[in-house]
């Protein structure tokens, strides 16, 4: 556990069937297991999204039945959202994205209780809330970091003990972004909820892979984006309980209940509306089908190639990731190699990518430079299929043992 303190400022089975579509012809057909980073839309989404391109283009704060209609269309929209996420439709709020909805929900703890400036987070939260964080610190609050093992994981007696009587907020993420790992949220909600501190989640990851019921739950703030589940970039949302004071960070109109102004970015609204709607019919693919291939392409990679090693929980972690260390090769030119074969994975987050050190999440899991350097990000979706995976698993080891011949590591 550390702290980042003024001192040093310095320094995210249904068995519906639905389009496979061709990006490009058979042979030169793009992989896409990158689905941590972005989705593609879903057909339906887009379908519904149209028509507010278009013929719909009122603005749903007119006075008028056209711009009354579109209105209807964004509570349609709200009531989606909140029947996904297992709350009330008033309780949601649609913002820009993930760091949106992050940044909003921090901000509004810290002006919830001025007079406490502190708030706990952990080391491997996405740029959106330690940035804030950081930023924070720079203004006079204290921030405690609290640390992970080397699986990912958290204890929750020290996010307990991390709590203090000027703490504002306390932010967990649902699941993590470039492992997966699963942390304890119910737990530390009920630790928050007993010392009455406000408790946040970033569930960029979480939401529509697995089942949320905010209902049954003591969270103040949930933040969730659009593009991890088929709906478009440049949307997202914050879920508030109704029974939380709310300071917005968007001050103007009266949008999204005073809660968030601007304009509202209709058809991207209505977008992820539809997307939480067949995110909650496609649970079940996503813990059954999607699980199967990101199990087989793990057992029968590591069956082809010594030396690689899943990176974090094994067992606690979304059904969908897969962050494995290739030891001995630089993962970067892996990844290269991939990319020429059609094949998209990644470094780590989409927000860190292309940066000089490893990834803070490996880091955070107290792993040399060297492992985290040879690690790669898979994460699948219910749009990849057994024919792709078939291919993924021809090509990737033959990429890897031929680097691992020319690494002077090998020698």
């Amino acid at each position: 556990m550390r702290n980042i303190q003024e001192t040093n400022r310095g320094h995210r089975n249904n068995s519906r069937s639905r389009p496979r579509t061709k990006l490009m012809s058979a042979e030169n057909q793009i992989i896409y297991l990158d689905n941590n980073s972005s989705t593609r839309i879903d057909p339906e989404v887009l379908e519904e999204m149209m028509p507010f391109l278009t013929e719909r283009y009122g603005n749903p704060s007119g006075s008028h039945r056209f711009g009354a209609q579109v209105k209807d269309a964004t509570k349609l929209a709200h009531e989606r959202l909140a029947a996904l996420l297992g709350c009330e439709p008033t309780e949601v709020v649609f913002t820009s994205c993930g760091t949106e909805s992050d940044n909003t929900a921090l901000h509004s703890a810290l002006q919830m209780t001025p007079a406490r400036r502190h708030i706990v987070t952990t080391a491997v939260e996405h740029n959106a809330v330690l940035n804030y964080c950081q930023a924070a610190a720079k203004n006079g609050c204290d921030v405690t970091i609290v640390e992970v093992d080397e699986e990912g994981n958290l204890d929750v007696a020290e996010i307990e003990q991390a709590i203090r009587p000027d703490t504002a907020v306390v932010s967990v993420m649902w699941a993590n972004n470039e492992t997966g790992v699963i942390f304890p949220l119910e737990e530390i909600s009920a630790v928050c909820r007993e010392k009455g501190v406000v408790f946040h989640t970033d569930a960029v990851q979480a939401v529509g892979k697995t089942k949320i019921n905010l209902a049954e739950q003591s969270f103040q703030f949930l933040a969730l984006s659009g593009h991890k589940l088929h709906a478009p970039k440049g949307v997202g949302a914050l879920y508030v309980n109704r029974n939380s004071k709310f300071h917005p960070l968007v001050i103007g109109g009266p949008q999204e209940n005073g809660r968030r102004a601007g304009t509202d970015n209709v058809a991207s609204i209505v977008g992820l509306g539809k997307a939480a709607e067949i995110a909650a019919s496609t649970l079940e693919e996503e813990n059954t089908q999607v699980r199967a291939l990101r199990d087989r392409f793990e057992t029968e990679l590591r069956a082809q190639l010594d030396d690689v090693v899943i990176n974090g929980d094994a067992e606690n972690r979304l059904p969908n990731t897969s962050n494995l260390a290739f030891l001995g090769v630089d993962a970067q030119a892996i990844l290269i190699k991939l990319d020429q074969a059609g094949i998209c994975c990644s470094l780590g987050s989409s927000c860190t990518t292309g940066a000089v050190e490893p990834s803070h999440v490996l880091r955070a899991m107290h792993m040399t430079n060297e492992r985290a350097r040879s690690s790669l990000r898979f994460s699948f979706g219910r749009y990849n299929t057994e024919a792709e995976l078939d291919r993924v698993l021809e090509i990737l080891p033959r990429i890897v043992n031929t680097l691992r011949q020319l690494s002077p590591l090998s020698a």
